[in-house]
């Protein structure tokens, strides 16, 4: 195992990069939870962020488990992953791109109707299944750890990790962004963030779809 952990890791961790340059691009997740803790409150944004981080760790599991079957039945069409995957990060760079270049600053909405801390759990894991980019996100990451001579194991190494990135990440979201002075940094930084955010996703892209099967 320790063995087959060496040759596969540098794919694990450009999978581990591609979760958290995802997971740093503004959607549905980041953009509620940084709203819920400026407006609600720390504790409601902290309980957000464990039900989203538990809805990565379902669509993780899922992907696993989907991609699994398929290099295990049918190899050749994970060429076809591979390059749907590389095209969704492309997309990801042109959003990051134009974001960019764009002058309007980062806004939040708080969720409504919500009182106690489950269900603020229950909603935020409900908003990370029913997120699509969170989907094509997983399909991408878990694509550049696994080819068809990986062992089942190096798809739950990946789950793992990234599930712990998720838990720490969107936690780290929700106590910064309690703050109006984190939020002014932030947009005063965002430009550059998301060029960054843009260019990594490019060569993601490009190690995708030349990765060799």
């Amino acid at each position: 195992m320790i063995d087959g952990l060496t040759v596969f890791w540098p794919g694990i961790l450009l999978a581990y990069g591609v979760f958290v340059m995802g997971m740093l691009s503004p959607g549905p997740n980041i953009l509620s939870i940084i709203g819920t803790s400026m407006t609600v409150g720390r504790d409601q944004g902290r309980s957000l962020a464990i039900g989203i981080a538990s809805g990565s760790f379902l669509w993780g599991v899922l992907a696993w488990a989907g991609l699994t079957t398929v290099l295990i039945a049918y190899a050749s069409l994970m060429t076809l992953i591979k390059f749907i995957g590389a095209g969704y990060l492309l997309w990801l760079a042109f959003k990051s791109f134009r974001s960019a270049l764009s002058v309007s600053e980062i806004t939040a909405t708080s969720l409504a109707g919500e009182n106690s801390n489950f269900d603020y759990v229950r909603r935020g894991l409900l908003i990370q299944m029913t997120n699509p980019k969170a989907a094509l996100t997983w399909t991408a990451t878990i694509s550049l750890g696994l080819d068809a001579n990986a062992p089942w194991w190096i798809g739950g190494v990946i789950v793992a990790g990234t599930f712990f990135i998720s838990l720490t990440g969107h936690l780290a979201y929700a106590l910064a962004f309690s703050t109006q002075p984190v939020v002014r940094t932030f947009n005063a930084a965002r430009r550059w963030i998301e060029a960054g955010l843009g260019v990594f996703f490019c060569f993601a892209s490009y190690k995708l779809a030349t990765s060799r099967l």
